[in-house]
C-alpha cells in the first residue's frame, strides 16, 4: 500500500471509463488505463482519472511497447511508496465460439488473443486482486491458451492463475446488484493466496438487492417535445428520427410493438418506386415500447435507433435519452462526457448544443452501451478498500492481541468485541474470536480459513424454491454463515438455525452479526444444545459445517452411538455426519480424509455409498493452517440415487468426474477417490488380499540403545530397507539396537527370524518389500507382511513393489494421503502380487 494507504488500480480495455469511474468513487488511484481509441480515453481524461498524463495509454495492449508504457507507470508510482498494485481491471473483448476444446487448424486465427494477454499481465504485475467483466459465456468461450491449443477461458484463466489466486467465477443479472437494467454478465474476481485468510472473493461481490422498476429510476424525469433539450440538462435529450416513423409508435401501449398496429402505414416499412415495402420483423424488441414497472432493459449500443432493441420510452414518442441511460447504468450525474461541466453546457445557446450533441451523441451512446454500470465496479471497489483498510490483520498481531488482552477467556473476549479497542473489522474480530475459541476448545474446533469456505460455496446445491432451511450444526463463531447469505440471497426466505454447545460461542456469534448487515431475506434462529442430542423439529433442505474432530471416551461415546449406525467409532465428526443426513436433504461437511479408508469409517462409507456424492473436495493438510490433519468435504445430495462424483484436489490441482460406483467399488476395502485406466489395468495384473499385517508399538527409543552390544537384536527401521529392498542399509546415528531379553516380552519377537514373512517401511509413497532376516526385529515404521496361505514372493515379485509402476499405482490406492499411510488392515490389501511371478 502507499505510505499514505492510497489504494491503486489499473484498467485494461477501459473504453470511455464508465465501469472504473466506480474505483474513482470509491478512492482508488488509477496507475495506468488502456484503450484503443482515442476519443474514449479523452472521455476518461475529462474526468480526470489519472493522477498523471502518461497513465492515459492510447495504444495496442499486444505490444511490448505498450506494456512497457504500464511497467513504467507502475514503477513511478513505486518510487512513491505503492508496494504493489492493489487491482487490475480487464473486460477484453471476446470473440464467441462454438467449440472449445479442439485442436487448432494450422491457418486458424488466433482466438481471443486480448483475454490471454490479460491474464499475462497479471501474471507478470502479481496485483492483490483481479477482475475480469464479460459476457454470460466468457468462461465456457474458447481461447487458444498459451500451450497453442484451443481451450475454454475459464480453464486458462484457472490454469494461468490459480497457483497465485483464489478465484471465483459467477453470472449476475446486474438488475439485482444495484444496476438499473437487466443485464447478465460474467464477473470473475481472483485474490492473491497471500491475502486468502483476510479475505475470499465471494466476500468482493456487490450486494443483492431488490429490482428497480423503470419507473422508479426515470419516472420524475421532465417529458421532452419534439427535438427538445433540457433547459436544465443538456444530456437529457434525445436523437430525432424521420418524423415519418413517429406515427409507427404514437399509439402503442406499454410492450406492444410497431408490428402489431393494424394499420400497414403504421407499421414499420420503406417505400419503394411507390409501393410500401414491409420491414422484416427480425426481433420482438424492435419498435417496441416499454414498461414502466419493468426492470429497464439491456441497453446496446445503438440506443438512439427506434429500430435497435429495447430503446422506445414507456410513454413519449422517443428513445431515451442520455440522463436516462446513464441513470440506468447507474453512472454519477457529475460524469463529464465533454471537457465542460454541466452547467456550462446548459449554458451554451441551443444551436451550440444541438451541434455540439450532433457531434458527440452517438459516440456517448455507444460507450454507455458497452460499459460496466459504474455500481457494480463501485460496489467491488468498496468491498475491497474495506478489507484492505480494515481486515488485513495478520495472524502474528492476532495472537499477540489475544496473549495481552487474555482473549482466551470466553468474558474478556465479549468485552473485547463489544468494545473494540483496536476498531478492527467485522473479519479481524471473527478471526480473533474463532482462534481463541481453538485455543479454549484444545483443538477440536479449528479455523476454518476463507481458501476453503470459498472453495466449498463453489459447489453447494442451488434450490428453486422461495424458502430454504439451513442448519449449522456447530457453529462456532459462525464463518460460513457471510457464504450462505451471499450464495442464496436470491431466496426470498432463509431460515438459518446455528446450533452450539457453548452458549459463550453464540453470544460472540450474536455480538459479531451485530456489526455486518444481515440480508433482510435471511431469518436466524441461536439454538444452545447439544447437535447430537437435540431433538430438530423439523427436516432441512441443507446442513453444512466444520465439526470438532475429537476421539470420545467409550463411556461418554456411550450416549451418542445408541442411534449411531456406525458402532465402532468414538469420533464426534462422524457422529456429526450421521445426524446431518438423518434431518437433511442435503450435507455438506467437513472431515478427516480417514474416511475414506479407514477401517473404523467402513460402515459409514457403507452408509454413504447409498445416497448421492455431488463432490469430494480434497484439501490435503492444507485445510487448516498449522494442524497436521488432513481433511475432505463431502457434497451428498441425501434423497439422491448414487450417478456422477466430482472429485477435486486442491494440492494436486485435479478435478475429475467419476462415477460413483467406481470410486465406492467394493471389490476394494475402502473407497479410491482418483481411480483412473492406469490404475485398473495395474489391478488386473495384480492377486489382492494375499497377506495380513503386523506393526509394532512397543519398540521405543526408551528401551533400544544406538550401540550394538552383545545379546542385542538389531532394530531394523523404515530407512534401513534400501530403495529396492534388496539390503539393509547402515545408517551411522539413525541405527539401534534392543536387548534379546527385552525384545522377547514384545509381540514383535514371535516375528524374528520367521523366514515366511516379509518387511516393508511403513508411512511412505516409495514402497519396498524384503524378505525377513535373522536376528533383526521390526519397529513400527516397518510392516510385518503375513502371508495369508503358503506364499514365497519370486526375486522379480519383490522387485515390483519398488518400480515406479507400482509406486505411481499405490499413490492411487492411498487416495494421496499424507498423514494416515499406515500399512494397516485394509491397506494391506494392495500389496498385490503378480500374477505371473506368484509361486504359491
Amino acid at each position: 500500500m502507499l505510505k499514505d494507504k492510497t489504494l491503486t488500480y489499473i484498467s485494461l480495455f477501459s473504453c470511455a471509463g464508465v465501469g472504473c469511474f466506480g474505483f474513482k468513487k470509491a478512492g482508488f488511484e488509477c496507475i495506468a488505463t488502456n484503450e484503443l481509441i482515442e476519443r474514449r480515453l479523452n472521455v476518461q481524461k475529462f474526468n480526470n482519472k489519472c493522477r498523471f498524463e502518461s497513465g492515459y495509454i492510447c495504444d495496442d495492449i499486444t505490444t511490448d511497447q505498450t506494456k512497457e508504457k504500464i511497467f513504467a507507470e507502475i514503477n513511478r508510482w513505486k518510487k512513491l511508496g505503492n508496494d504493489k498494485v492493489d487491482v487490475l481491471v480487464a473486460t477484453p473483448p471476446c470473440q464467441g465460439m462454438s467449440v472449445a476444446n479442439h485442436k487448432k487448424a494450422e491457418n486458424e486465427i488466433v482466438r481471443n488473443s486480448l483475454v490471454v494477454e490479460s491474464i499475462h499481465l497479471i501474471q507478470e504485475i502479481n496485483p492483490r486482486f483481479f477482475i475480469f467483466e464479460n459476457v454470460a459465456a466468457f468462461m465456457k468461450t474458447g481461447c487458444t491458451a498459451p500451450d497453442g491449443t484451443i481451450k475454454a477461458i475459464g480453464d486458462v484463466i484457472y490454469e494461468e492463475l490459480s497457483n497465485k489466486y483464489i478465484i471465483v467465477s459467477r453470472i449476475l443479472n446486474f438488475k439485482n446488484y444495484g444496476s438499473n437494467s437487466s443485464r447478465t454478465r460474467t464477473v470473475v474476481i481472483g485474490v492473491s493466496k497471500e491475502m486468502s485468510e483476510h479475505v475470499a472473493p465471494i466476500e468482493l461481490y456487490p450486494t443483492y438487492v431488490e429490482e428497480m422498476t423503470l419507473k422508479q429510476v426515470i419516472g420524475n424525469m421532465p417529458k421532452l417535445e419534439w427535438g427538445e433539450i433540457c433547459a436544465t440538462d443538456f444530456y437529457h435529450a434525445f436523437r430525432t428520427y424521420p418524423e415519418e416513423m413517429r406515427c409507427w409508435i404514437h399509439d402503442l401501449k406499454e410492450g406492444e410493438s410497431a408490428f402489431d398496429n393494424e394499420d400497414e402505414l403504421k407499421r414499420p416499412h420503406k417505400v419503394v418506386n411507390g409501393k410500401i415495402v414491409p420491414n422484416i420483423r427480425k426481433n420482438g424488441d424492435k419498435y417496441t415500447r416499454q414498461f414502466w414497472d419493468k426492470v429497464a432493459p439491456c441497453i446496446h449500443t445503438r440506443n438512439d435507433q427506434l429500430a435497435s432493441q429495447n430503446t422506445v420510452h414507456p410513454e413519449e414518442d422517443r428513445v431515451f435519452s442520455i440522463r436516462e441511460l446513464m441513470k440506468i447504468m447507474t453512472i454519477p450525474s457529475d460524469f463529464r462526457w465533454i471537457d465542460k461541466s454541466l452547467e456550462e453546457l446548459n449554458a451554451l445557446p441551443e444551436k451550440s448544443k444541438k451541434a455540439l450533441l450532433k457531434r458527440e451523441e452517438i459516440k456517448i451512446r455507444q460507450s454507455i452501451g458497452e460499459a460496466v454500470p459504474t455500481e457494480i465496479f463501485f460496489q467491488i471497489a468498496c468491498n475491497i478498500r474495506n478489507f484492505m483498510e480494515q481486515e488485513h490483520f495478520t495472524n502474528a498481531m492476532i495472537n499477540k492481541t489475544i496473549e495481552e488482552c487474555k482473549l482466551e477467556e470466553a468474558e474478556k473476549l465479549i468485552d473485547f468485541i463489544m468494545n473494540n479497542p483496536l476498531n478492527l473489522g467485522s473479519a479481524s474480530l471473527a478471526r480473533i474470536a474463532e482462534l481463541t475459541n481453538s485455543k479454549r476448545e484444545n483443538n477440536a474446533a479449528y479455523y476454518t480459513n476463507k481458501f476453503i469456505v470459498n472453495e466449498i460455496y463453489k459447489q453447494l446445491p442451488d434450490f428453486e424454491k422461495d424458502e430454504i432451511s439451513v442448519l449449522e450444526p456447530s457453529v462456532g463463531v459462525g464463518n460460513f454463515l457471510p457464504f450462505i447469505f451471499k450464495k442464496y440471497e436470491g431466496i426470498k426466505n432463509v431460515n438459518i438455525d446455528v446450533v452450539d454447545i457453548d452458549q459463550n460461542n453464540l453470544q460472540i456469534l450474536q455480538l459479531l452479526l451485530k456489526k455486518q448487515r444481515i440480508p433482510s431475506n435471511v431469518k436466524m434462529n441461536f439454538i444452545h444444545a447439544d447437535t447430537l442430542l437435540y431433538d430438530f423439529k423439523k427436516r432441512y433442505d441443507l446442513v453444512i459445517g466444520n465439526p470438532p474432530f475429537s476421539k470420545l471416551k467409550a463411556k461418554e461415546a456411550k450416549k451418542y452411538l445408541k442411534n449411531n449406525v456406525n458402532k465402532d467409532t468414538t469420533n464426534t465428526f462422524e457422529f456429526f455426519l450421521e445426524k446431518a443426513i438423518s434431518i437433511a436433504d442435503y450435507v455438506v461437511m467437513i472431515m478427516p480424509k480417514a474416511v475414506l479408508n479407514t477401517p473404523e469409517f467402513s460402515t459409514t462409507r457403507e452408509l454413504l455409498s447409498g445416497k448421492k456424492i455431488d463432490c469430494i473436495q480434497d484439501y490435503g493438510e492444507n485445510g487448516f493452517k498449522g494442524v497436521l490433519v488432513e481433511t475432505i468435504c463431502m457434497f451428498i445430495d441425501t434423497l439422491g440415487q448414487p450417478k456422477n462424483t466430482k472429485v477435486e484436489s486442491l494440492t494436486l490441482k485435479k478435478s475429475i468426474i467419476q462415477n460413483q460406483k467406481y470410486i465406492t467399488d467394493n471389490a476394494y476395502p475402502y473407497w479410491i477417490i482418483y481411480r483412473d485406466d492406469f490404475f485398473d489395468s495395474i489391478s488386473k495384473r495384480l492377486d489382492f488380499d494375499k497377506f495380513t499385517v503386523f506393526r509394532d508399538r512397543q519398540i521405543t527409543n526408551s528401551n533400544t540403545t544406538q550401540k550394538n552390544e552383545k545379546d542385542c537384536l538389531r532394530v531394523i527401521k523404515s530407512r534401513n530397507i534400501s530403495d529396492d529392498g534388496k539390503e539393509i542399509v547402515d545408517i551411522p546415528g539413525y541405527d539401534s539396537y534392543i536387548k534379546k531379553t527385552t525384545a522377547e516380552a514384545l509381540s514383535a519377537y514371535k516375528y524374528v527370524g520367521n523366514p515366511n514373512v516379509y518387511l516393508t517401511p511403513n508411512m511412505t509413497y516409495k514402497p519396498r518389500v524384503m524378505r525377513n532376516t535373522e536376528n533383526v526385529v521390526v519397529n513400527g515404521s516397518v510392516a510385518v507382511l503375513i502371508p495369508k496361505e503358503d506364499l514365497e514372493l519370486s526375486e522379480e515379485q519383490m522387485e515390483y513393489f519398488s518400480t515406479d509402476e507400482y509406486r505411481q499405482f499405490y499413490q492411487i490406492a492411498r487416495n494421496y494421503q499424507t498423514r494416515s499411510l499406515n500399512v494397516d488392515a485394509t491397506s494391506v490389501f494392495f500389496y498385490g502380487v503378480l500374477k505371473e511371478c506368484c509361486n504359491g
